[in-house]
């Protein structure tokens, strides 16, 4: 049976359950549940903290797991990034007291309070500098106020807590992080796992792209499905109505009024949308 951990508590744990609902896995009904078996699809569900799944993938006593990248990464465990589910976004910075500072070049030599050492330990290492990491659990904010540090790395959002510190960015984001699903390094990929990430995948390209279907004369017909090609190709199929045709094609969610525009402008009629609940590419 395949055994995957999942976030328990936090930004990640809703979400996270409800893409493997949409994927066609059983998922806990009782927040209280730390395990969830679904024996349909020969999966075991463990909820875990999210900062501990790496490591429960890493020891190789769990298969799979969705945590953040950047705790994964923090973890500095041997556990793989497999795919990135595209929620949970967050980004990693530096921040220091306005006019300290005016690069992340010269963190060297300072003090950084973070709660994420391994992230900043990683991101030293690959810029060849060396700086004094300062572990803090939360609310780095207030470090340097209180002495503890010179610099702090942190989540940034909209940068008002940062302000209300008198902290400004520097540099470059230290990493982007979202929610992804890990496997262990080097091992064989365990029974399910492929059919796991192709529903996955599958709930992904739904929730990006819409099912776009419009009625177009046939002299027009390439001109149309120059701007619907779909995935591989437009599915076109004559009308009743002589020199017309239908068409059905899967467009981005993004650009689908645009599409939709231009498609009225050219001459096109009846263009309707539809959502896609799942699919297989």
């Amino acid at each position: 049976m395949l055994r995957i951990a999942i976030p328990n508590k936090g930004t990640l744990s809703a979400p996270a359950s409800q893409m493997l609902r949409d994927a066609g896995y059983r998922q806990r009904t009782d927040p209280k549940d730390l395990v969830c078996r679904d024996e349909a699809n020969n999966v075991e569900f463990f909820y875990l903290r999210p900062r501990d799944i790496a490591t429960y993938v890493g020891s190789g006593d769990l298969d799979l797991g969705i945590t953040g990248r950047d705790l994964l990464v923090d973890s500095g465990v041997p556990a793989a990034e497999l795919l990135d589910l595209g929620f949970g976004g967050a980004t990693f910075r530096w921040a220091a007291p306005a006019g300290t500072l005016t690069s992340a070049d010269e963190i060297a030599g300072r003090r950084i309070a973070t709660a994420y050492p391994g992230v900043v330990e990683q991101h030293l290492a690959e810029h060849n500098l060396k700086a004094d990491v300062v572990r803090l659990d939360g609310a780095v904010e207030n470090a340097v106020r209180l002495g503890v540090a010179d610099v702090i790395a942190d989540v940034v959002e909209t940068g008002a807590t940062l302000r209300q510190a008198g902290l400004v960015t520097i540099g470059e984001p230290i990493l982007r992080s979202s929610a992804v699903l890990i496997g262990r390094h080097a091992t064989a990929a365990p029974n399910g796992v492929a059919q796991l990430m192709r529903r996955l995948q599958g709930v992904l390209v739904a929730r990006s792209y819409v099912m776009l279907a419009y009625d177009v004369r046939a002299d027009l017909l390439e001109q149309a499905t120059g701007l619907t090609p779909g995935i591989e190709s437009p599915t076109v199929s004559p009308l009743h109505r002589e020199g017309w045709v239908a068409v059905q094609a899967m467009v981005l969610r993004k650009e689908v009024h645009r599409i939709m525009d231009e498609l009225y402008e050219l001459g096109a009629r009846a263009i309707l949308v539809t959502d896609i609940h799942n699919c297989r590419l």
